[in-house]
């Protein structure tokens, strides 16, 4: 599949998957737009500043009747509809996963330099990193329900709260990080290492991720633009969740695979 391909179907998919949003009478952009332009930017990874001039140069024409709006006005117009993609959020299912995967903001000798640093240090795989952690709740077909992230130093079980809304609802599998003293929500199991291999598939994504999304490390400084690429990565992912099964009606429904649509 070509990159024109793919655009098209993520297109598609969220034209078809997002609540009917009117279009502000002065927008260039129509909703599905803005959000296709997001999860884009969530797919290639990257500097927004060489993602936009990607996309002006080989896709500008494709989008608001061929005029993209100045880069810096597109950044901001992200930011602000962020909450349309809650709209592509999946559903809970009887086994839930919750998992949290470090991200690199800046090298620790750079700690303090600046005031305006949004990353803590903390541990990541036996090394120290300063940056954040992002929390995923995804359902047994391994799409999101729910996310949150927090920096760096705070403890797994600090993510707990995400799971509250959904009691009565859904099991949540959890590692040995989500202990907690005070007590746990009444529908999370925590699991001994080795046991329910239905917890997998939260690693896979974390792979895939580092490996087709470059997440490991983001260029963002400030919160509020973090906060909007986590919601543009996590749409990002049910919908390619949803084009990969569209396109391969006989794979596995458990199957997850992303890396064909990569950038």
């Amino acid at each position: 599949m070509n990159t024109e391909d793919i655009i098209l179907h993520i297109f598609y998919l969220v034209a078809t998957s997002m609540p009917h949003i009117r279009r502000h009478s002065q927008a260039k952009l129509y909703p599905s737009e803005l959000v296709t332009i997001g999860i884009l930017f969530a797919l290639k990874g990257g500097y927004f500043r060489a993602f936009y001039r990607w996309l002006k140069r080989d896709y500008g024409n494709w989008f608001g009747d061929g005029t993209l709006p100045e880069r810096t006005r597109l950044q901001r117009l992200l930011k602000t509809h962020q909450d349309w993609c809650d709209g592509l959020l999946a559903d809970p299912t009887f086994f839930t996963v919750l998992d949290s995967y470090p991200i690199e903001l800046i090298f620790p000798i750079r700690q303090g330099s600046s005031q305006q640093q949004v990353g803590k240090k903390g541990t990541d795989k036996g090394r120290w990193s300063v940056g954040i952690k992002l929390c995923w709740l995804l359902n047994e077909f391994c799409c999101v329900v729910a996310w949150d992230w927090a920096t760096m130093n705070v403890k797994d079980q600090d993510f707990n709260p995400l799971v509250q809304p959904f009691v009565e609802r859904t099991i949540v599998l959890a590692d040995y990080g989500f202990r907690d003293k005070d007590g746990i929500p009444d529908n999370m199991k925590i699991c001994k290492k080795g046991t329910w291999n239905e917890r997998m598939c939260v690693q896979t994504a974390w792979s895939l991720l580092t490996v087709v999304c470059d997440l490991k490390r983001i260029r963002h400084r400030l919160a509020a633009y973090i906060q909007m690429r986590f919601a543009y990565v996590a749409a990002m992912f049910n919908v390619l969740q949803n084009l990969f099964h569209a396109l391969h009606p006989k794979a596995n429904p458990y199957q997850l695979s992303i890396a064909e649509f990569s950038l």
